[in-house]
């Protein structure tokens, strides 16, 4: 692989925007990603540079980004540690602190290559290695369609774990909650 993993500055934020813009123009990003282009593209430059630098209010996240030799992204994994005692992304009480992954993304042409593994090993390694808090569990939320990306999260050892959610603004749709076992 030519690729390096790692993780994302505060001064890549110009980056993190074009990258997380191609993603939603991704064939899937419409049951991928809770985002669309339309509404991602009109944010300010300062939602990309806390984004960049990890600023999402009372929660941790950290973006792991696959960089070629050249120095373009070819696909990225954010991890949000979020905490006991408060509500995840869906609106959820978490009831142990536990890392979440969203965001994932690999180039269409990157996909099948090891890429997005090697991303998911930078992510689940810096999950497992914080010493506050201790991170008890790992899991990610797929759309119940998204059946390429949940085939990925169960060769990388995710699994269901019998929780699903409504995708907001889809009643009709849920997304599974895979937790790495």
């Amino acid at each position: 692989m030519d690729h390096v993993i790692r993780a994302v500055t505060g001064e890549d934020w110009q980056r993190v925007r074009e990258l997380r813009l191609d993603a939603l123009r991704d064939p899937v990003a419409g049951i991928a990603f809770l985002e669309t282009y339309d509404n991602a593209a009109t944010k300010p430059d300062g939602h990309w540079q806390e984004r960049a630098a990890g600023s999402r209010g009372g929660t941790v996240a950290q973006q792991f980004v696959a960089e070629r030799a050249d120095g373009g992204w070819d696909g990225s994994v954010t991890v949000l540690i979020e905490r006991a005692g408060h509500e995840d992304v869906m609106g959820t009480p978490v009831e142990v602190d536990q890392a979440h992954l969203v965001g994932v993304f690999v180039r269409p042409e990157q996909r099948g290559t090891g890429l997005a593994g090697a991303l998911f090993d930078a992510a689940i390694a810096f999950a497992r290695g914080l010493d506050e808090p201790t991170v008890s569990r790992i899991r990610l939320y797929v759309h119940q369609d998204n059946r390429q990306a949940e085939a990925f999260y169960r060769k990388a050892g995710f699994t269901r774990s019998g929780r699903s959610v409504p995708v907001p603004g889809d009643g009709s749709s849920v997304e599974h909650e895979l937790v790495l076992g």
